[in-house]
């Protein structure tokens, strides 16, 4: 693990693979961390350089800033950019789940000429509704996520996995509990404010976009709509898979990465 100040924040990255492999960038989803690509890491190095980092907030990344009242999705794709400006990559691979699709979705729409290809998984073109977000963020400052993440983190997992994993829920409560209450719920209002429905004009970008069939978040029709916004293909919907794949199926998902390096 590695770490850079941007924006006077400290941003927790790692860097992983053979500087002459092309650069993959990878974005977790809310409430997690850059653990999540872990299990998929020895066959990517294979074929990428893999940069993975914290959101605000998450993990090893310091809270965002106090004073500072929003999160932007620029916000964000800035964080990657500079990370992979850091890497010495003037173009990078893309991938990324939930919030970090929605990342993937504005690096698109404002810095296509940055990336080699995207994937994004388990997101939209608009997710939930901003009264929705309002209310989670409003909850999380009153009661914390180490309270909340009882109700929250079994939304992420599809049955399957959970039944494969017994220990796969209580220890992302553990890990979801600990996330900067603030900074998530910043989060949550910028998820609100997000809508990429008419933000994207002839994307030359090589695009492939996945579902989950058991994702009650984001579920294959959010992607479905995603891919129109894009005029990219139809998703591919990963079966018995519900929000995050690269923990539910990361088999699966590095074989659909490599197909776009």
């Amino acid at each position: 693990m590695t770490f850079c100040t941007h924006n006077g924040r400290t941003i927790s990255y790692r860097l992983l693979g053979q500087a002459s492999n092309p650069l993959l960038v990878l974005a977790h989803p809310l409430g997690m961390t850059q653990g999540i690509w872990d299990d998929m890491l020895p066959e990517l190095l294979g074929k990428f350089r893999v940069l993975t980092w914290d959101l605000p907030g998450h993990g090893a990344s310091s809270a965002w800033a106090e004073g500072s009242d929003a999160i932007e999705a620029e916000d964000l794709a800035q964080e990657a950019l500079t990370l992979a400006k850091l890497a010495g990559a003037d173009q990078f691979h893309f991938a990324g789940t939930s919030i970090g699709g929605v990342i993937g979705q504005q690096l698109l729409s404002q810095h296509a000429d940055k990336l080699l290809s995207a994937t994004l998984t388990n997101t939209g073109p608009v997710i939930g509704t901003a009264e929705a977000w309002g209310q989670r963020a409003d909850m999380v400052m009153e009661k914390g996520l180490q309270t909340m993440a009882p109700d929250l983190v079994p939304r992420w997992f599809g049955p399957q996995a959970c039944a494969d994993q017994p220990a796969l829920v209580p220890g992302w409560c553990v890990q979801l509990g600990r996330t900067d209450n603030r900074s998530y719920a910043l989060l949550c209002l910028m998820l609100g404010r997000s809508n990429f429905s008419d933000a994207f004009s002839n994307v030359q970008v090589p695009l492939q976009i996945i579902a989950g069939s058991d994702d009650i978040s984001t579920p294959p029709a959010s992607l479905q709509a995603l891919a129109k916004a894009l005029g990219a293909a139809e998703p591919v919907v990963l079966d018995k898979v519900g929000h995050v794949p690269a923990v539910e199926c990361p088999a699966r998902l590095v074989e659909l990465l490599k197909k776009l390096g």
